[in-house]
């Protein structure tokens, strides 16, 4: 289903011709239908042969109901633009029209009206006024339908313009999030508080949760129905009432949307903005305006770079006083605050608006995958890639991971992400670069740290731990004790090295479990010419074949042996206590606490009150 929307200056029978379209006086107050204006938005559904149906917003023509005229117009795919054959182009005419160009209009009818009043020789002088007159407009190329409301002459035409019409228009998106803006609300008796509006996208139905937004009231929906026909499912482009539970009529209104619970209201968006060409001696860098979105009215402030010299579109910033609920693509309409002249209208900035999966998911794909591609070596998280698509993130979700089963996005985590495949494969390449560098100048190294690799490839640490930790997985990089390595890489010291470390944390074979200071090492790396001979540490540590307790060095290998006394006392006790741990391994008691306080920080042993029990294997460190 679309949706059709009247325009056109007050008193050229817009009302009227809804009402022989349909059968319906889209005119729902007694005020309106005595004063014979309208002055606030109307609904009549619309039934064509062959089974195409249409619903129609009729909307108030004089300028100050305009604000009634912008809630219902947001929802409008095809206009009929309503010029009495009587008066011609009038100023509410040309001023709807200028509000329309920045709405979601997609094919336009003009529709001469009052037909009946005047010949055919005239109505072809004023047709050719009115085409002079809309030269410029959104209604340039419109075809002509000449109807009389009165005699109901051209309203078959005009059924068969309207048909031909709605066919070149394509279905909403029903993979989008639900939007519904609020124009009305009401209470039935014994059903509690009613809503409608246009579905401008997504698909409702009986049980779904919603929330009303910007207040943040979330419900599911009890009943709903397309023009007082209850329905299992309303899709976008239908105009919908919502039975909503458990809220007041005072708890919703007109400019409110209903929503899905994933959408977030905002104050603040990018916008691609199109002045109109007599305001643009008004433009200033930072415009006060009055905002309509949706079917909201907020004030707000309009900001550019720089104020715009002519009518092309410019990018800029909608601040606005209070939060609204908009998603990339929607429109909106600037207003002056007084006097509320128009200044011009667009919408808020995203990749636009997608097919449907079902239609073309390789489509989809592309989009999304152009989403994540121009953020370049930046994570994506699918809430803001389903945003910035305009789709629910189930649908979002399920496209970005066949693009990753396909290589063409890599996922990372912490929180789950996406990033380029091509961008983080690079990185990769550079970092394996310096990697193989690394190890060719210095083979003693681990390998180098995030931290390094950070500050050379100019990366955030963060995003790139999350990168190469997927990559780490995949079994493209290794990563030991905090440093990454090409695979395949193991350490090696110089003979040097080897011999250094020999002198310098020497075992003694008259005590073979005692370890060293670790203060005499660390001065003897201070004063060596050996090459490398810190980083050579840094590996030996990494590695376990030292291992530092306290203040105390171990070699690995007298690790291993306090280890395997340790699981033999007490696998021979079934426990064992400090004195026992302390003969156990022929040592004092100053290195006896520090090293089972080691075993049990580790893994290898549980305290319990005095004595001490094997928590579970744990593997020998290697010996140097």
């Amino acid at each position: 289903m679309h949706i059709i929307g009247t325009a056109g200056h007050v008193d050229h029978g817009k009302s009227s011709l809804v009402a022989a379209l349909t059968g319906t006086n889209p005119d729902r107050w007694a005020e309106e239908q005595l004063r014979g204006m309208t002055l606030d938005l109307g609904f009549a559904h619309l039934q064509l042969s062959g089974g195409a149906e249409a619903g129609i917003v009729d909307v108030p023509g004089h300028e100050r109901f305009l604000h009634n005229m912008l809630a219902g117009a947001s929802g409008m795919e095809l206009l009929l633009l309503v010029v009495a054959a009587n008066e011609g182009v009038r100023p509410q005419t040309v001023e709807h029209v200028q509000i329309l160009r920045y709405l979601n209009v997609q094919r336009t009818i003009v529709v001469l009206s009052k037909a009946d009043l005047l010949s055919a020789d005239e109505l072809d002088l004023v047709e050719s006024d009115v085409r002079e007159a809309l030269r410029d407009t959104l209604a340039a190329d419109a075809p002509y339908v000449r109807v009389s409301s009165a005699t109901g002459d051209g309203l078959d035409t005009l059924r068969a313009a309207i048909a031909s019409e709605l066919s070149r228009i394509a279905p909403r998106n029903a993979d989008a999030p639900v939007y519904l803006p609020i124009d009305r609300v009401f209470t039935l008796p014994g059903r509690g508080t009613i809503v409608t509006g246009t579905l401008m996208q997504g698909s409702l139905a009986p049980g779904d949760l919603v929330a009303i937004e910007p207040r943040g009231k979330q419900m599911r929906v009890r009943g709903l129905h397309v023009f007082g026909q209850a329905r299992e499912r309303a899709t976008g482009g239908m105009r919908v009432a919502l039975n909503l539970p458990g809220i007041e009529t005072a708890e919703a209104a007109r400019g409110d949307v209903v929503a899905s619970p994933d959408f977030a209201p905002q104050s603040s968006f990018a916008v691609r903005f199109r002045p109109l060409e007599s305001a643009l001696p008004l433009m200033r860098r930072r415009m006060p305006v009055r905002a309509y979105v949706g079917a909201a009215e907020i004030m707000g402030t309009l900001v550019f770079e720089r104020p715009p010299h002519d009518a092309s579109e410019v990018t800029a910033q909608l601040h606005l006083r209070e939060p609204v609920l908009a998603f990339p693509g929607v429109r909106f309409v600037v207003r002056r605050p007084s006097p509320k002249t128009l200044l011009g209208g667009g919408e808020v900035e995203g990749a636009g608006v997608a097919t449907t999966a079902a239609e073309a998911p390789n489509a989809l794909e592309q989009m999304l995958l152009a989403i994540v591609r121009g953020r370049g070596f930046a994570p994506s998280e699918i809430g803001q890639i389903a945003f910035l698509a305009n789709l629910r993130e189930e649908v979002a979700a399920a496209a970005l991971e066949a693009l990753a089963e396909r290589g063409e996005l890599l996922r990372i985590e912490r929180p789950s992400a996406f990033i380029d495949a091509t961008a983080a494969r690079d990185v990769l390449r550079r970092v394996l670069e310096r990697l193989a560098r690394g190890e060719a100048e210095e083979p003693w190294a681990l390998g180098v740290t995030s931290l390094a690799l950070s500050r050379e490839l100019d990366i955030p640490e963060s995003l790139l731990v999350r990168t190469l930790a997927t990559f780490a997985q995949d079994g493209r990089i290794a990563k030991r004790a905090g440093y990454y390595a090409t695979i395949g890489h193991q350490p090696s010291l110089t003979d040097a090295q080897k011999a250094f470390f020999d002198r310098a944390v020497a075992i003694d074979p008259d005590r073979p479990l005692v370890p060293g200071p670790y203060d005499t090492l660390a001065t003897a790396l201070k004063s060596s010419n050996v090459p490398g001979v810190a980083k050579a540490y840094e590996t030996l540590l990494a590695r376990g074949a030292l291992v530092k307790v306290g203040d105390d060095l171990y070699r690995g290998s007298q690790i291993a042996a306090i280890h395997q006394r340790i699981a033999a006392c007490i696998n021979e006790r079934g426990r064992m206590t400090m004195a026992e741990f302390r003969d156990a391994i022929g040592t004092s008691r100053k290195y006896a606490v520090p090293l089972l306080e080691w075993f049990d920080g580790h893994g290898i042993t549980i305290r319990n009150g005095d004595y001490r029990t094997l928590r579970r294997k744990g593997e020998a460190p290697a010996a140097v």
